[in-house]
């Protein structure tokens, strides 16, 4: 793939990007389009990638030698088609970051829930150790860069990978951290036959001599990875997992415990990210830094000083009292998560803004989004965000809606998205903590709502 020049559709979106800049630093000439600017063309423009903005044949540059797509491109985009015309090689985006992770020794980060966290606290952790990491993140680590995606000195090569279309398959890597399996992207899998047939696939791919780190609280996941002839490590919290923390108190945005492993006592950590989840991905890195023998001050040190990633319980400003959080949750695990963090916060009320994500997701997962979204205090539910999915008859808003009043009577409203911050501005007090839920723009509201109370407290 050497001083190939590189097309990529969508360009803009965080996994795109995250691969853009990473063929950039390696000195390859890159071009993409997107239907709009933001601040990941931006940042690329500064680095030298050529952006177009919206989708034509004619963005597909002469010298192109790959063109480059992800899922959500369909097999209609004009680009696609310019590229198969003139036989260009078309790759998926996961093809293209598997060769760049396979030439060196691999660790992956794959799982239903927590991939974005659990990678952005692994490439910390071999930052600071010293191991010079190259780094590929699908969000972005609060207080840092536009992307999150380094091109390091060292032998690593961290990846967080997708198994939402089974593209998770093209890696082999040599360590693989697997946080758990869920009910997720039926509309591509099916069922869970499905599902776990491409994790088992996955966990035979490790390389010789390396190791599968699995959470040890899912079980059908321990069960697979037991079915399969690979050296594994399980993490948790019920007390029968290779490393597991004990002695947990959560506080707030904080949170500690003790760790424990098969040699005894490893120490004491404490956490600046919310939620039993993020105890439990601060293991699957603790236990990965055991197998790459961290110190355990380096793991101390980093795990304390982890601020979070945007868009994962991120924290938009607080208000005469009034707490704005963001997060990129859309499955009912994700949301059950976030909500039992919020709790740890004891709010007056809890008032939930929820964007569904997808109409695949939310037709097979109706009765689980209907059983988690009813226990907040209030919510706000609006348009389902279809990504790259067409409009499904019969599987509209109105139907959660109509489930979640059963359940909920007057505590859930229906609003569009443009009513939504007019709604809020009339309603919360102090003592309040507003949650906006979901994967798709609904997050741009999050810091609009911070602005109108900020500049009802100044008049």
């Amino acid at each position: 793939m050497t001083g190939k020049h590189y097309h990529l559709i969508g360009i803009g979106g965080i996994g795109m990007g995250t691969l853009a800049s990473l063929l950039l630093d390696q000195r390859h000439s890159v071009s993409g389009s997107d239907l709009k600017d933001n601040e990941m063309t931006s940042e690329l423009r500064k680095k030298g990638a050529t952006i177009h903005i919206d989708h034509r044949a004619g963005n597909v540059p002469k010298d192109a030698g790959y063109v480059v797509y992800s899922s959500a491109v369909r097999v209609t985009n004009p680009e696609l088609i310019e590229a198969q015309s003139r036989n260009i090689p078309v790759l998926q985006r996961a093809q293209v970051l598997a060769g760049l992770a396979n030439q060196q020794t691999a660790i992956t980060i794959a799982g239903a829930h927590g991939k974005t966290t659990t990678t952005s606290m692994v490439s910390s952790l071999l930052i600071n150790a010293g191991l010079k990491p190259t780094t590929a993140i699908g969000g972005i680590i609060n207080g840092q860069a536009a992307y999150n995606a380094h091109v390091g000195e060292g032998k690593y090569f961290v990846a967080e990978v997708d198994e939402s279309d089974g593209t998770f398959l093209y890696f082999n890597p040599h360590y693989s951290i697997i946080t758990n399996m869920d009910f997720e992207h039926v509309d591509f899998y099916k069922d869970w036959e499905g599902i776990a047939k491409a994790y088992g696939k996955f966990i035979n791919a490790t390389r010789r001599g390396g190791c599968v780190i699995a959470c040890g609280e899912d079980e059908r996941l321990v069960g697979l990875v037991r079915a399969q002839k690979v050296m594994a490590l399980t993490y948790g919290t019920r007390g029968g997992e290779d490393v597991r923390a004990c002695q947990i108190v959560t506080d707030g945005f904080q949170s500690s415990f003790m760790c424990m492993t098969p040699d005894g006592k490893l120490g004491d950590f404490r956490l600046n990210v919310p939620g039993r989840h993020n105890v439990l991905n601060a293991l699957a890195c603790i236990s990965l830094g055991l197998r790459l023998s961290v110190p355990y001050e380096v793991m101390f040190e980093t795990l304390k000083k982890f601020s979070g990633v945007k868009r994962r319980f991120q924290l938009k400003g607080k208000v005469d009292g009034v707490t704005v959080i963001d997060d990129y949750g859309h499955h009912p695990t994700e949301i059950a998560a976030t909500l039992n963090a919020a709790r740890l916060f004891s709010p007056k009320r809890l008032i939930t803004v929820f964007q569904p994500h997808r109409y695949s997701r939310t037709k097979f997962l109706l009765k689980e989004f209907v059983e988690q979204l009813s226990l907040c205090d209030e919510l706000i539910l609006t348009d389902i965000y279809a990504a790259s999915e067409k409009i499904t008859e019969g599987v509209g808003v109105g139907v959660l809606l109509e489930k979640l009043q059963e359940r909920m009577a007057e505590r859930v409203t229906f609003l569009k998205k443009e009513d939504i911050l007019k709604y809020l501005q009339d309603r919360v007090a102090g003592g309040d903590m507003v949650i906006f839920l979901g994967a798709g723009d609904i997050y741009h509201l999050s810091d609009e709502l911070v602005k109108i109370l900020s500049t009802e407290r100044v008049s």
